[in-house]
């Protein structure tokens, strides 16, 4: 191709996020090299920077960004506003003959390696400033699970462009200072894992409540995994001591908590590809990896650790046809490793009142305030800045209210 709106997975490296974005480059760069030791990562390919901003050309998007972004700062839009008119023209864009072709033959390719027609394939936003040192843009972008066929593709692929101006994308990047017409946005297509019928879930290689950095955490679900990554669902919880992992002979697993894991994500037919559906009794009663596949994801772990230098935030799939274990990403974890190391603080209450409620705390501090109880995130324009935020779940379409907040409680 004379011009390079494609690149399958094994073409791209970790040092390419200016080409693949974040999540894009550390696929490729887990293809390349930790498939000789194991680690699964499903196939699939990338577009490319250069594709996004031959879409923005095209359909003149460059200025309607600039034009919106300027009445919001002038005060004649909200953010809302402004990020729907944004978004509605990437979606109303068409692509560029040559663009949509390279996609469609890159998907037709895939689906050959795999013996099949039409694919299914998940579709994943991959932004340029990802996971950069001083920021996390990780979970801002959309992603689309159970994607079919060439239109759907191409109007998927359209979603993710758009996905680059949620109310949530725009806010961040304007508290990070980040100009928004030098991010660009990176397609991945990655052939599915069938965890529809199988389970999902997340891994660290370090503890995400105390930093302990000789531990494996993995939280598990049955179906596809953006309940997980959403916190959706209390999923189960795997802890496998890493030190011990070494020895072939032991199954070094130190805590296994059962989750209620009360919803999972399935394929779906209609307007919307994936459909969530209550778990069976069964279902709920049981663990939803065993001792092994838990100690090899747990090995995998420490191996990706390695390989990066870092600790390191991934997803993964078990294929419930084949049985298998993907990995389907990977990128540094950024709370727990960027604490400041060796302080231990506590905190006790001095004065005790009435019992509220009670639960699972995750962060190091104790606060007092004001609740501001805000049901819908369409409501969080009504959120009084130094309460404390009561909702049913957060996600990152509260980005803009959630430092603002004292204190965040959820169901």
């Amino acid at each position: 191709m004379a011009q390079t709106d494609v690149l399958w997975f094994e073409e791209v490296k970790r040092s390419q996020v200016g080409l693949v974005g974040g999540k894009n480059s550390s696929l490729g760069e887990m293809v390349q090299t930790l498939s000789a030791q194991g680690v699964k990562v499903p196939p699939g390919f990338a577009t490319t920077a250069e594709a996004y901003w031959r879409y923005v050309e095209a359909n003149d998007l460059r200025q309607v960004i600039s034009d919106r972004l300027d009445e919001m700062a002038a005060g004649k839009k909200t953010l809302a506003e402004t990020g729907q008119a944004v978004r509605s023209a990437f979606l109303h864009g068409e692509f560029p003959p040559a663009t949509a072709e390279a996609i469609t033959k890159a998907y037709a390719e895939l689906s050959k390696r795999a013996g099949k027609d039409e694919l299914d394939v998940a579709v994943r936003s991959s932004a340029t400033a990802e996971d950069l040192p001083d920021a996390s843009f990780a979970g801002q972008q959309e992603t689309f699970l159970n994607v079919r066929g060439d239109r759907a593709l191409l109007d998927y692929c359209r979603r993710c462009y758009a996905s680059l101006f949620t109310d949530r994308a725009i806010s961040y990047r304007q508290v990070k200072g980040f100009d928004h017409l030098q991010v660009a946005l990176s397609v991945g297509v990655q052939q599915m894992v069938r965890s529809d019928i199988g389970g999902s879930g997340v891994m660290f290689s370090i503890d995400t409540e105390s930093g302990f950095d000789k531990v494996v955490r993995i939280d598990a679900a049955w179906g596809l995994g953006e309940n997980v990554v959403q916190g959706a669902v209390d999923p189960d919880a795997y802890q496998v001591f890493k030190p011990l992992l070494g020895d072939e002979s032991l199954l070094p697993i130190v805590e296994k908590t059962l989750g209620e894991k009360a919803i999972k994500m399935i394929y779906a037919t209609g307007d919307e590809p994936t459909k969530n559906v209550p778990t069976s009794r069964a279902e709920r009663a049981a663990f939803v990896l065993n001792d092994q596949e838990i100690v090899l994801l747990a090995r995998w772990a420490t191996t990706i650790e390695k390989h990066y230098g870092c600790p390191m935030d991934m997803e993964w799939a078990k294929d419930g046809d084949t049985g298998e274990i993907f990995i389907v990403q990977a990128r540094p974890e950024t709370v727990q490793s960027r604490r400041e190391a060796g302080v231990f603080r506590s905190y006790r209450v001095i004065e005790k009142g009435k019992v509220l409620t009670t639960g699972l705390s995750i962060g190091g501090a104790i606060t007092a305030g004001r609740v501001c109880l805000i049901e819908d995130v369409r409501d969080i324009d009504k959120f009084v800045d130094g309460s404390i935020l009561v909702t049913g779940i957060t996600d990152p379409d509260w980005v803009p209210i959630m430092k603002k907040a004292a204190a965040i409680i959820t169901d």
